[in-house]
């Protein structure tokens, strides 16, 4: 035998020798071998060695490399299904139109190839892992199949050769058991390592795993063979306890067996010898479950506490858990585990090590393996109490709960699979005890009602399992399973399994009691109240909307009756478990009552769905009683928390409130409660209902005649908000059919109606405030088609609009005109407001529209809806309409708003009308009488004679008995009348009443007394309630306690004495009404007998107060006759109201109108006033004319010429001239810009790129252009002159823009200061220098002082002179000389500066410093000595280059559109060209190099004196001209006249000229040069001629082929670029354009410098536009085409000047003709800068780049970003791309845009703006089909380019304007 060294020796071909032996028949030895060789190399005492992980690779393959046999395997791969597998994150697909099983997704690869064009598809980032289901028809439709899975590739792959996979089946056995004896090593008890360390084991076996799953990957041949080993139970026994002789594996085991005990598990074999094991009590489970509720529970939880239990979990002891049995009558399900195969003891250390990724993801990868499923399904379900108890142990129970659905959510949404495992392994069973047992370990004792005797046990929601949410991967696998129907169903049938599971909704029924503070504010606010609102929903309403979408045909009534009697039996344990009799206890409120919800939801749906008799499912009226008490208290509470009765409880209370109506859970919460309560209503007593409502809202005291009243609970000014909810909520309860015969379409309609009317809303929005079935399985899944055939048929679609600087919308719904007519329903937003302002903001949008509309223009009151007509059973909801409680209420109202009583309101009527409304339109049908006889008298029958509405309306109530407090007005009265011995008139009733009239007693007063009305809410209810039980025939009447409104303890000081008045009152309802009609109108006789008769209901739909009390009479007089004739009776008497009171009411609500009236006309005015104020701020703010522009317009000749131009500071408001002392300055933004350098010639911008095929190159920018130039110089000519050859700042240059303000400069510091001082600074950092305009808020950073003097230079500088040429000329020279000689080489020094500094040139020395401060030290240093002066010289003309070509760039690039521009307003340009002079005037030029001499007169003379040692200076034609320019003007004395800018603009015009032809030159052929150079020689002797371009152009071509082979060197290129001939015309027009750039500059610089106004013109005239502006041609002809060389003037010989400058191009000796023939091709134009051209489509970008790796650290950004202007693809707050403690898009933005970046996030389609030191989220510029954002991709709807959007980002980055437009910025501290 070789030693085992040797066979280490020679893996490849040990490999290959074993597999030729092991495939022999008669292959013991090798065999022995093999094991040999593998107890050697998988020794797991050695640790793990990537050495072994070789050998495997090696034997696996049997002697082949390892990747090819890879690919061998796979080409035998015959696996249907996709089945990839991801972990978080990762970013997939989901198709609505293609899933069956609502937890579909496909990775993005079978996405991409599969046709989902149309469907309602979305991406998404996944949140726990999944897998993709291509190719499972059991969760998907096959038409989403991608194409490679819709081929059912199984069938023609071959089948596989049997000795391709010996070596595996015989090697990964013990590979696998290796891995389980690492995990059985590595794993410690948590107790006996504080800090054990899981992840160390999991780190040394991350190869094995790894190795693993590259197996699973390599398709399903090898699954298959993996599926056998892990399944296998043969091997598994013989490895896994091993053999005799191996100690390490025994001892292995028994590491097994103690881990598994210290899980509070047992294997069986040791449960069978220590007899039962942990409490094997069989109870049948219902029992079990019921007396859950019973007494046994508190008693169990004192015992328990003493003893630790058994999983160290402090659970409720051990009695309670015996009750927990199943069906099975197996105790087992907790706590037995038998591991029979590899597969099992896998999960088990999987489990046990907290789910690690890499074996989830290998677990699961081998899932597409059918067999594989199966198994791993059972022992998934086998483990899974197992997986609970972990999980509660769990310290990161987040991560495991991902990880845990990761798996679960793959098995249990098949439903052929999980319907197989719920009938072999009891799924249901396991599932239900799980959840049951897992709630249990957090019981506590129930406080509501009883708080002693209370022996009810709920949730503890402040204990970590609520609070984190860790029961959620437990009951969403429930809610998965449930959604198959053939489990659901055995749910269903199974009855124990439902007591068990009612047992566990009773645990949450009542939890998270609050207890109203009354003294003080509660100490903490505790927010637990999460944790119950998502328990509550998916714990409990979740399942139950699962269940009923399984009953909703016929034949699933049962199914309901078992349900709902179950609930009935739990409600009635809960009532006797927490002691519940007749009254709720006082200042208690709990939302949570799951058992109320499951009856009322199963009720509705029994009724709705499946053609149930409510009836029958309904208990008896006692029982109703109860049920209706808590929801009804809830309904109160919410009242009282409005009402601000809750204030001492915090905050937290108003939270409970929102989310009890918000629209994730209303539909679980209140609209089940609502239609409970209708229930109710509809089966009980109603005079009771309507008594219990008021007195639960406290305003049972409120309800008297009399103007006094004392209410023993309510504060006086809570009173009108209770009695408000009070009747609010008796409107919804009979007006609302969510549940009472609206079809499912109706309530989608009503619902979204009621969002939109409160805001216009965005899709999305709309979608996620529609509450929705919350079982996502119910098929009604948002988005479904009904849902935008519905929005379309109620709302219009507003495209989203962009005022440039103003907000983005997005796209927006809003209602159709009609919607707002007929559908408006003021009281299903106050159902769904979760805020109270929505309401009022519906209003305010209704009441626009009707005054659009013109249908009423006052302040309208809510319309009144006519409702869906009821379903049959519920037919006695309208009996609460018709029942004479409720008419004694409203009639006192009414007549307590018209005596003006305190704490009643519009509201109040509003509702009051309302309800008189409904119960005109609601009749009850039979109108027979009570069956029973009535047994004694009832006290309110004495106030009407039936229960009709409309019979009752016009009733007239004579006199009240009311108890009133001593000091009562009522009182007085009474003592003198008492005096005057006035004797009433009878009380009788209205004799005319149907003959039905009361007993008519005439008499004295004391009979009236007798006879007079009282009316005792409580003491009515009591003997209803007392009548009800009795009826019931229930003993209970015994224990009914009465507790009268005397157990109320009054509070201190005690009150008046309450005494008994009457009141006469002599008015029914009808009179009320049309009293209050009059009080409202302000008329005395408002309605006339004509009115009557002309009567129209229909005519009044929208309206206020007096339109709905005209809708009502009108309505009655229709619908009766009487009343009709009572109207007519009360009209007729129009005399005014005889008064109760003393004033008379009229009067008093006359001035109380008026009072309002004028009110709210005083507040019109001043709000006008202040309208009109803001608006004219605005104009002027707006308006930021630069302030010269205006001074050009005042200043005309009109004035005296030393008029100065004053200025206004924006501080202390004073207006006067700048002067040196005190200077006064703009408020200026200097910013540092690259757009001019991001140029390109070409007009279309360049594409991104989202292939590797395309590239963008940086090339051809502006920017990189310029740099060459000025290298290419530099290696050639003297630096001194480079530098003064060109501009730079075309990357970084400096920006100056303003808002038009100006302020003294002292002023300004002081503010400075000011801000510095305040800490509450917004987004700008003082220390920078940032502030914000004191008057516009715009954004700056500097002050640009203005000089002294008058305003723009008028009179002699403007008048144009008739000197010559020359003389100018000559003039222009002097000026240059004034500054003084210098001595040689061009150097240039500092004037003596012994001037003494004036304030104003120390401040402009200072914005020097700013300017330069501005931007980044490698954008000025161009020259060969960093700092010098001629650096300098060269930063400060190029900053007026860079703000005169901006301005340009801002105008369109021309000068087409005249003066008008919004660049022209922020422009600065004249006060910063007065800054720069005076800096510059600080260098001069040595008059011997100064450029004025070469272009003005011949040098030869010159050239003589050049040292050999020193470079030449650069060539005129080399220089760039508008340089010159600008050199000029500023270092000549200020103010210029403006005939020697003429004179400087010819003589440089000339020497563009020149450049333009010289380039023409070499562009053309050599046969056309020839040509040409022919031509012009013979033009050039006739008159004239150096006007003619000809002959320049000839002279130009003769001169420089003098120059050795200038012309030669471009011929091969521009023959190709040229093919096509030369004409006259192009030529001219190519001249044109060259010098074009050249004369915008200087026409633009005229306009600043001399205020010339520039005239607009069509494109073609531009040309000679400009000429004539700037003075070139004396008079400009329009008729004929202008000529380029008509303008030049020559103040010497054309042909010498031009001679000249070509020599010193030819004696560029040394320079290669290749670099002179570039210099001399400048072309001086480019396109508008422009961002990127973005895809139509954002999904193009997203696949691209989001999986792209980064080009510096080469792995996959976490968050990439693309710069939109040059296209880099940068990492956003990516550590690795770090520079100097500096991110990526932060260097990036300094790099290309000179600290101005605009970065797309790939991952979120916003785009950011980074600003210098500070950025801002500007937006999105893709929006989905709805036209909205979809920011951080949640929705992951497919995207489009918004052009607009685009568009105005672009403007934003060309006209510099973020700053202003973008509010919200932030600093980002380089971490970006």
């Amino acid at each position: 035998m070789m030693a085992a060294s040797q066979l280490r020796r020679d893996k490849k071909s040990t490999a290959a020798h074993l597999k030729a032996d092991l495939k022999r028949t008669d292959n013991s030895s090798a065999l022995r071998q093999l094991q040999e060789l593998l107890d050697s190399v998988l020794n797991p005492e050695r640790g793990s060695d990537p050495e072994a992980l070789e050998w495997c690779k090696w034997l696996l393959a049997g002697g082949d490399g390892f990747d090819d046999f890879c690919r061998t395997v796979r080409s035998y791969d015959n696996a249907t299904l996709c089945g990839l597998v991801w972990t978080a994150n990762f970013v997939a697909y989901r198709c609505r139109t293609c899933g069956i099983s609502p937890c579909m997704s496909l990775c993005a690869e079978c996405f991409n190839n599969g046709d989902h064009t149309g469907h309602d598809f979305n991406m998404f980032r996944s949140q726990a892992g999944g897998a993709c289901d291509c190719g499972d028809g059991n969760v998907m439709r096959e038409s989403g199949f991608c194409r490679r899975h819709r081929l059912k590739t199984g069938e023609n792959v071959p089948s596989v050769p049997r000795d391709l996979l010996l070596m595996s089946e015989m090697v990964l056995p013990r590979f696998i058991i290796t891995i389980i004896q690492y995990l059985r090593d590595g794993y410690t008890e948590p107790e006996s390592a504080a800090d054990r360390d899981l992840q160390k084991v999991l780190q040394q076996l991350e190869s094995h795993i790894s190795l693993l799953e590259e197996l699973t990957k390599m398709g399903g041949a090898m699954r298959t063979v993996l599926t056998k080993i892990l399944t296998n139970q043969q091997t598994f026994k013989e490895l896994s306890m091993g053999q005799e002789e191996n100690v390490y594996a025994k001892r292995s085991y028994e590491k097994y067996l103690s881990a598994l005990k210290s899980s509070g598990l047992v294997s069986v074999e040791e449960k069978g010898a220590g007899g039962a094991g942990a409490g094997a009590t069989d109870t049948a489970a219902g029992a079990g479950a019921l007396s859950l509720l019973g007494a046994t529970a508190a008693a169990s939880l004192e015992d328990s506490s003493k003893e630790e239990d058994q999983d160290g979990l402090q659970g409720v002891g051990q009695r309670k858990r015996v009750k927990l049995s199943s069906t099975t009558k197996d105790p087992s399900i907790m706590d037995t585990l038998k591991h029979k195969c590899f597969l099992e003891e896998l999960l088990f250390w999987t489990i046990k090590y907290e789910f690690p990724q890499k074996m989830v993801t290998f677990l699961l990868n081998m899932l597409p393996d059918q067999d594989y499923k199966i198994t791993f399904t059972k022992t998934f379900v086998q483990h899974y109490a197992f997986i609970m108890k972990t999980l509660m142990k769990s310290h990161e129970s987040d991560t495991m709960s991902n990880r845990i659905v990761h798996i679960s959510v793959q098995l249990f949404s098949n439903e052929e699979l999980a319907r197989h495992v719920t009938e072999e392994c009891q799924l249901l069973d396991i599932m239900v005890t799980v959840l049951l047992y897992m709630m249990e370990s957090c019981l506590i004792k129930s406080e509501l009602q009883d708080e002693e005797n209370n022996r009810h046990v709920v949730v503890n929601c402040g204990e970590a399992l609520l609070k984190n949410n860790t029961y959620w991967p437990l009951v969403s696998d429930f809610i998965n399973i449930l959604s198959h129907q053939s489990v659901a169903k055995r749910f269903l049938d199974d009855h124990s399994l439902l007591l068990l599971w009612m047992s566990f909704v009773s645990f949450f029924q009542g939890m998270n009691l609050n207890k109203r503070e009354l003294n003080e504010h509660v100490e903490f606010e505790s927010q637990t109240y999460y944790a119950a609102f998502a328990a509550e929903l998916e714990a409990c309403a979740q399942p139950m909307w699962g269940l009923l979408t399984h009953c909703k045909v016929k034949d699933t009534q049962e199914y309901t009756k078992t349900l709902v009697r179950y609930c009935l039996e739990t409600l009635q344990m809960w009532f006797d478990a927490i002691g519940f009799v007749d009254e709720p206890a006082p200042n208690q409120l709990t939302f949570h009552l799951p058992l109320h919800r499951y009856y009322a939801m199963f009720l509705s749906k029994g009724v709705k769905c499946q053609g149930l008799d409510l009836d029958s499912l309904l208990p008896d009226q006692e029982m109703l009683m109860k049920i209706m008490v808590h929801p009804l208290q809830i309904q109160a509470s919410l009242s009282e928390i409005h009402s601000n009765m809750w204030v001492r409880n915090g905050l937290q209370i108003k939270g409970q409130a929102m989310t009890y109506v918000q629209s994730h859970f209303c539909n679980s919460m209140i609209d089940p409660d609502i239609y409970l309560l209708q229930v109710c209503a509809s089966r009980l007593d109603p005079d009771y209902f309507i008594s219990s409502v008021f007195e639960r809202f406290k305003v049972v005291d409120l309800l008297t005649m009399a103007s006094q009243h004392q209410n023993a609970v309510l504060d006086s000014e809570q009173e009108r908000p209770m009695l408000e909810g009070a009747l609010t909520f008796l409107v919804i309860l009979c007006s609302l059919r969510i549940h009472l015969g609206m079809s499912d379409d109706e309530i989608l309609r009503a619902e979204m109606v009621s969002q939109l009317c409160m805001n216009d809303r965005t899709h999305s929005s709309l979608l996620d405030l529609i509450p929705e079935n919350p079982n996502p399985k119910s098929g009604v899944v948002p988005g479904s088609c009904s849902f935008e055939e519905m929005l379309s048929a109620v709302a219009d679609f507003k495209a989203p609009v962009f005022e440039p600087g103003g907000s983005m919308q997005q796209g927006m719904y809003t209602p159709k005109a009609e919607v707002w007519e007929k559908e408006f329903d003021p009281i299903m937003v106050i159902l769904r407001t979760v805020y109270r302002r929505d309401v009022q903001s519906a209003m305010d949008r209704y009441g626009a529209f009707l005054k659009q509309s013109g249908v009423h223009t006052g302040n309208p009151w809510p319309p009144y809806k006519e409702r869906t007509p009821l379903h049959p059973c519920y037919r006695g909801l309208v009996r609460l309409l018709h029942c004479k409680t409720l008419h004694i209420v409203i009639f006192t109202l009414l007549y307590k708003i018209w005596m003006d009583h305190q704490n009643m309101s519009e509201h109040v009527l509003c509702m009051v009308l309302y309800l008189i409304e409904l119960g005109m339109d609601n009749q009850v049908q039979e109108d027979k009488l009570e069956e029973e006889p009535c047994i004694e008298e009832h006290c309110h029958d004495s106030w009407f004679p039936g229960t009709n509405l409309l019979s009752n309306l016009h009733h007239v109530i004579n006199f009240v008995r009311v108890r009133v407090p001593e000091t009562a007005p009522e009182v007085e009265r009474k003592r003198e009348r008492e005096r005057d011995r006035e004797t009433p008139a009878s009380t009788s009733a209205d004799s005319s009443s149907f003959g039905q009239s009361s007993r008519r007693l005439t008499g004295n007063w004391r009979e009236n007394l007798r006879e007079a009305q009282v009316f005792s809410l409580v003491a009515e209810r009591r003997r209803k309630f007392q009548e009800i039980i009795n009826r019931s025939n229930h003993e209970a009447s015994q224990a009914v306690r009465p507790k009268s409104s005397s157990s109320r303890c009054l509070p201190p000081g005690s009150p008046p004495q309450l005494v008994t008045e009457i009141l006469e009152i002599r008015e029914s309802m009808l009179s009320l009404l049309v009293k209050l009609h009059q009080k409202l109108s302000a008329k005395q006789n408002s309605l006339s007998l004509s009115w009557l008769a002309e009567v129209d209901p229909g005519r009044h739909e929208h309206g206020d107060g007096i339109t709905a009390i005209e809708r009502i009479l009108a309505k009655a007089a229709s619908r009766s006759r009487h009343s009709k004739r009572c109207l007519q009776e009360i009209c007729g008497k129009v005399c005014p109201p005889i008064p109760p009171k003393m004033t008379s009411p009229g009067d008093k609500s006359m001035n109380k109108e008026e009072r309002r009236q004028r009110a709210r006309e005083r507040q019109q005015k001043l709000l006008a006033e202040f309208a009109s104020r803001q608006k004219s701020f605005m104009e002027t703010a707006m308006d930021v004319e630069s302030p010269e522009a205006d001074a050009v317009m005042d200043v005309g000749s009109a004035e005296p010429l030393d008029s100065e131009i004053l200025y206004d500071c924006v501080i202390c408001g004073q207006s006067g001239p700048s002067t040196e002392d005190r200077p006064t300055g703009l408020v200026v933004l200097l910013q540092a810009s690259s757009v001019l350098g991001h140029r390109c010639r070409s007009d279309t911008p360049k594409r991104l790129p989202t292939t590797d095929e395309e590239h963008i190159y940086p090339e051809d920018t502006c920017g990189a252009t310029h740099d060459v130039r000025l290298t290419l110089m530099q290696r050639y000519f003297k630096d001194s002159s480079c530098l003064q050859s060109v501009s730079i700042g075309w990357d970084g240059g400096v920006y100056v823009q303003t808002c038009g303000h100006t302020l003294h400069i002292d002023c300004h510091k002081s503010y400075m200061e000011s801000l510095r001082n305040d800490q509450v600074l917004q987004g700008f950092s003082v220390d920078k220098g940032e502030f914000t305009c004191p008057l516009c808020r715009q954004f700056a950073n500097s002050v640009l002082p203005c000089r002294p003097g008058r305003g723009t230079e008028t009179g002699a500088w403007h008048t144009a002179s008739n000197k010559s040429m020359s003389t100018l000329v000559k003039e222009v020279e002097d000026l240059q000389e004034q500054l003084g000689i210098f001595p040689v080489s061009g150097s240039i020094r500092h004037r003596d500066l012994t001037l003494a500094e004036s304030n104003l040139s120390k401040e402009m020395e200072s914005v020097i410093k700013d300017i330069k401060n501005t931007t980044q030290k490698k954008y000025m240093d161009y020259g060969k000595n960093p700092g010098s002066p001629d650096n300098d010289f060269l930063f400060m003309y190029s900053v007026a280059r860079t703000n005169l070509e901006l301005e340009l760039v801002h105008r369109g690039g021309n000068l087409c559109s005249g003066g008008a521009s919004a660049a022209a307003k922020r422009s600065c340009l004249n006060q910063l060209f007065h800054v720069l002079a005076m800096h510059m005037r600080l260098y001069s030029i040595d008059s011997a190099y100064n450029p004025w001499n070469r272009l003005t007169q011949s040098t030869h003379s010159r050239e003589t004196e050049y040292c050999d040692e020193e470079r030449p200076e650069v060539p005129m034609l080399f220089r760039d001209v508008p340089s010159l320019l600008i050199i000029f003007i500023l270092t000549m004395p200020q103010p210029l006249r403006k005939e020697h800018f003429t004179c400087v603009v010819k003589v440089l015009y000339s020497l563009q000229y020149t450049q333009a032809l010289a380039a023409l030159s070499i562009r053309i052929s050599r046969e056309e040069r020839h040509a040409w150079c022919n031509t012009g020689a013979a033009k050039k002797n006739t008159p004239n001629s150096d006007k003619s371009w000809e002959s320049l152009l000839g002279h130009v071509i003769s001169e420089l082929t003098k120059a050795k082979d200038l012309y030669d060197t471009n011929s091969e290129e521009t023959s190709v670029l040229n093919s096509s001939v030369w004409s006259p015309q192009s030529i001219e027009s190519t001249l044109q354009q060259f010098c074009l750039p050249f004369l915008r500059l200087s026409c633009l610089l005229q306009h600043h410098l001399y205020g010339d106004s520039l005239p607009s013109c069509p494109m073609e005239e531009e040309f000679s536009l400009l000429i004539g502006c700037l003075g070139l041609v004396g008079s400009v002809k329009s008729s004929a085409p202008m000529s380029s060389a008509a303008c030049l003037e020559w103040n010497f010989n054309a042909y010498d000047l031009i001679a000249q400058w070509c020599s010193e191009v030819i004696a560029l000796s040394d320079t290669p003709t290749q670099q002179s023939a570039s210099l001399l091709v400048q072309d001086p134009r480019w396109a508008a800068p422009r961002l990127l051209q973005l895809p139509d489509n954002y999904n193009t970008i997203f696949q691209y780049y989001h999986r792209k790796s980064c080009t510096s650290c080469g792995k996959t950004p976490k968050d990439p970003a693309l710069c939109l202007v040059c296209g880099a693809f940068v990492c956003l707050k990516g550590h690795c791309c770090k520079q100097q403690g500096i991110c990526e898009c932060v260097l990036h933005s300094q790099h290309c845009g000179a600290a101005t970046g605009i970065f797309l996030l790939i991952n979120a389609s916003v785009i950011i703006i980074i600003r210098g030191h500070r950025f801002c989220l500007w937006g999105s510029v893709y929006l989905d089909a709805h036209g909205e954002e979809d920011r951080d991709l949640r929705r992951g709807k497919p995207l489009y380019l918004c052009e607009e959007r685009y568009r105005v980002l672009e403007q934003q980055w060309v006209s510099h304007t973020f700053d202003h437009i973008n509010k919200r910025w932030g600093p980002h501290y380089n971490g970006l």
